[in-house]
């Protein structure tokens, strides 16, 4: 309201010539409308007293007005109507007055620049709610291009609603929000200061809404009915379909926008299972197939279905492992997919699991040693790596009942199938082959590390980092090489060592540093007479080496930055020990968040090689172990146990045993190690075979190392080197998505669109995930969203190809004008492409 316009009106009158002899201006303003009460005391004009006349204080006004102030300007304001003359107490006061009226109407179009008067009586219809300069200031902050009938009942509704855009549908969304309250504010406000007739009859015209008791529930329930029909693969139940309007299309789009709301998303899922309840869904689930909804995402029982349906096919063993992964490549895009992303994974690990162990079958035999370690280094180490991930993905879940049997089925495969079998060729192999000489012919050893991979570097003049992660094993390591040619501009690769044995720290962290001699004795590991005991003890062993040297632990840096390139400056060969993974699962209390570990220390690694990139300019970079590791999540029972032999041991753990005599004994494998510590050696380690333990008081089995299986001594070797040429040989770049239709008109309310990835996603080549939807000029948009996931592996174009359905609102189309398909990277939050279309439709909804 411009309360500016009336006051300066005021002015003038008052300010006006007096003629008659008058001696002052007096004015009578009748508002029986109250259009102008709330504003009346913030009306100031300077000599002007305003005095409020009522029904019952007339004769106190004139005597006001004639003798206690008979100079001074007034303005006589009343809500009350212009009483007839015979009533009029004051009409010798009026006879010689001016009388005031404000068309409060005239007002606030004139305010609002609106020149059509044909639009004065929908104003007056609400004259009511700009009573009110909030509402009203609420309502000309909205940018209307036209005014219309239906402009004004939307700003009306959106100043009620408050919403911060002018369409019908941020208004019904705001009061389906409302609605989830025990009260809903916005819709009390549509009841006493708009019209819920006019607010109805537009949801008829916007959605085909008209229900003979009308309420928002009601609304929504025909909205999420139409947008599953959209997708539901055969007709809906007879009950359902009087709710399914003719204009549909605009219930779609409304619903498939609400889901995809980053702020409102949990709103929708509120009513979404709500409305899921009082349909009763899951009981109409019954009388249906599967794939007559596998695209359907209006409800959440849907996905909860088809975690439930893959968990008892593959509890079953029925091994169609492609259609299952179809199910979950077509649930992934779909708007339930994040909330029930850990069940999900951990199907799909569930599923990755028993491929691997399908198509290492015929592998897991009888063979000799080198035989056992290569087949690890390209088939079994997945095996461990899908046990780890179900594991962890199954831990997050929400649904666990529903994925129980599945863990209980991979548990046993695991533990029996696999361990088990590979334990015994394994176990085999090692007391044929390599209890008296430990080293595989044609492996790198962990001993020899320092000179295989470090010298060469020295040799160079050239500054190289070390990363000694305890107990980070081979199936690990090559997660962390996919996560870095993921991310960085660099040449990264995995080679793996054989570990030494007993594998556990103290022995393997000396191994890798340089050294002539290691001695053993009582648990005190010594490196050409040094001992290796602690960072100072090891800093010391490499400065004997390289003078320029520096081992530090990863939790005295990991939060440096300019300090990191003052610690490190001027060094030559730096060792950096990190104890992420080991930490945990070598305690009682925490072995059993091990792999959260293996996550964390993956995380942990990731950062620290960038730190050192961008802070410190390191170019060679070495990421090895220790020691690997052996766990199970099942219970160990008593027979995974031996007891070892009560003689002089040097050395006794849960995993090994140090003595100077050999064992000759069934369920254990003894090695010499005079491969590690010379000819004149007399020690010996004892191991129990396969993953047995050694049975010792305490709790914490699950976890285990020290001795010889694959798991615990195939060591990685992850080189990575820093690539800061131009060439685009390492770089990083995500699969291109193009539109391969070529007509750029749209003909049809569902129009299919078909997109293509360029290329297959392979090392430094990674996936994209688009989101598209069909927006016009002003970038409002006038379809669903779909989401593209380009990540396909294949050679074959056909599977790259992608098809996607668009529905467009029911609207008036413009043939003229120019309409967008934008294409969104979900994880940049930028405009992949933006490519220009005509709309021109023959009939809409």
């Amino acid at each position: 309201m411009n309360l500016e316009q009336i006051k300066q009106s005021l002015v003038d009158i008052f300010s006006s010539e007096l003629k008659d002899g008058k001696q002052r201006h007096i004015v009578f303003w009748y508002d029986p409308e109250y259009d102008f009460s709330e504003h009346i005391p913030e009306l100031k004009i300077e000599g002007v007293r305003i005095l409020h006349l009522t029904s019952h204080n007339s004769f106190f006004a004139k005597y006001e007005i004639e003798k206690v102030d008979p100079n001074s300007h007034f303005i006589v304001y009343s809500n009350d109507p212009k009483p007839l003359a015979r009533q009029n107490l004051l009409i010798d006061i009026f006879k010689y007055s001016i009388e005031f009226s404000a068309n409060k109407t005239s007002i606030i179009m004139r305010d609002l620049g609106i020149t059509d008067e044909s639009l004065a009586h929908v104003f007056k219809h609400y004259s009511k709610f700009f009573n009110n300069k909030e509402r009203y200031s609420k309502f000309a902050s909205y940018d209307v291009e036209e005014w219309t009938e239906e402009s004004v009942h939307l700003c009306v509704l959106a100043s009620l609603c408050k919403t911060d855009f002018l369409t019908f549908d941020d208004i019904v969304k705001k009061l389906f929000i409302d609605e989830l309250n025990e009260t809903n504010a916005a819709w009390l406000d549509i009841e006493k200061f708009g019209d819920p007739e006019t607010f109805w009859s537009l949801v008829e015209f916007y959605y085909g809404y008209t229900g003979d008791q009308k309420s928002l529930q009601q609304l929504f329930i025909t909205m999420c009915l139409s947008h599953l029909k959209e997708t539901f693969q055969a007709d809906l139940p007879r009950s359902w379909q009087p709710y399914v309007t003719s204009v549909k299309m605009n219930s779609i789009i409304f619903i498939n926008q609400f889901m995809h709301h980053t702020k409102d998303v949990d709103f929708y899922n509120q009513w979404a299972k709500l409305i899921e309840e009082q349909l009763n869904v899951q009981h109409h689930m019954t009388e249906w197939k599967s794939e007559q909804y596998l695209e359907s995402d209006t409800f959440p029982c849907f996905d909860k279905y088809f975690i439930t349906s893959l968990s008892n096919y593959i509890n079953e063993m029925v091994q169609d492992y492609d259609h299952y992964k179809r199910i979950i490549k077509t649930r992934r895009k779909l708007h339930w997919f994040p909330y029930y992303q850990h069940e999900y994974e951990a199907l799909n690990w569930a599923i990755t699991f028993l491929e691997h162990m399908e198509k290492c079958k015929d592998k897991l035999r009888e063979n000799n040693a080198l035989q056992l370690f290569e087949y690890y280094l390209s088939n079994y180490y997945l095996i461990d790596q899908a046990y780890r991930k179900f594991h962890f993905a199954f831990d997050q879940a929400q649904l666990k009942d529903d994925l129980s049997e599945v863990k209980e089925l991979i548990e046993n495969t695991y533990v029996n199938a696999y361990l088990e079998e590979l334990s015994v060729y394994w176990s085999n192999a090692v007391q044929k082959e390599l209890s008296s000489h430990w080293p595989i012919v044609g492996i790198k050893q962990q001993h020899n590390f320092y000179n295989d991979f470090i010298q060469p570097h020295v040799n160079r003049d050239e500054k190289v980092f070390v990363i000694n992660s305890d107990a980070f094993r081979y199936e690990a390591a090559h997660e962390l090489v996919e996560l870095l040619n993921s991310t960085k501009k660099a040449s990264t690769e995995i080679d793996a060592i054989q570990g030494v044995v007993p594998s556990y720290t103290s022995l393997g962290m000396a191994s890798l540093l340089p050294h002539h001699s290691i001695e053993y004795r009582a648990d005190q590991v010594k490196v050409d007479g040094s001992s290796t005991n602690g960072i100072i003890n090891r800093q010391t062993i490499l400065q004997k080496k390289v003078n320029d040297s520096i081992a530090v632990n990863y939790s005295d840096i990991k939060n440096m930055k300019r300090k990191l390139r003052d610690l490190m400056k001027g060094q030559k060969v730096i060792y950096i020990y990190h104890n992420t993974i080991d930490a945990r699962g070598d305690h009682a209390a925490t072995e059993h968040d091990v792999f959260f570990a293996v996550k964390d220390a993956i995380d942990e690694l990731s950062k620290l090689i960038h730190d050192l990139v961008n802070h410190v300019s390191a170019t060679n970079i070495y990421v090895t172990a220790d020691h690997g590791f052996v766990y199970q999540q099942s219970s160990i029972e008593a027979y995974d146990k031996t007891s070892p032999t009560l003689t002089d041991n040097e050395i006794e753990k849960r995993r090994f045993t140090v003595t100077d005599s050999p064992e000759h004994r069934e369920d254990v494998l003894t090695i010499s190690l005079n491969y590690l510590l010379g000819a004149d050696s007399e020690l010996y380690t004892t191991v129990p075979r396969g993953t047995m333990r050694f049975a010792r008081k305490g709790t914490g089995a699950n976890f285990i190392h020290g001795g010889s299986m694959l798991q615990e001594i195939v060591i990685p070797v992850i080189k990575y080197k820093t690539d800061r040429s131009a060439s685009d040989k390492n770089a990083v770049k995500k699969v291109t998505v193009q539109l391969t239709n070529i007509s750029r008109k749209i003909t049809s309310m569902i129009t299919y669109l078909e997109f293509f990835q360029s290329e297959k996603v392979e090392t430094k080549r990674l996936p994209i995930r688009l989101s598209s939807y069909i927006a016009d000029e002003e970038g409002l948009r006038i379809s669903n969203e779909n989401t593209i996931i380009a990540d396909s592996t294949s050679e074959t174009p056909q599977d790259r190809t992608y098809k996607e359905k668009f529905v467009l609102k029911n609207l008036k189309y413009d043939k003229t004008k120019t309409y967008y398909l934008i294409l969104e990277d979900e994880n940049e939050k930028t405009v992949y492409d933006k490519i220009p279309f005509l709309i021109d439709l023959a009939t809409s909804d």
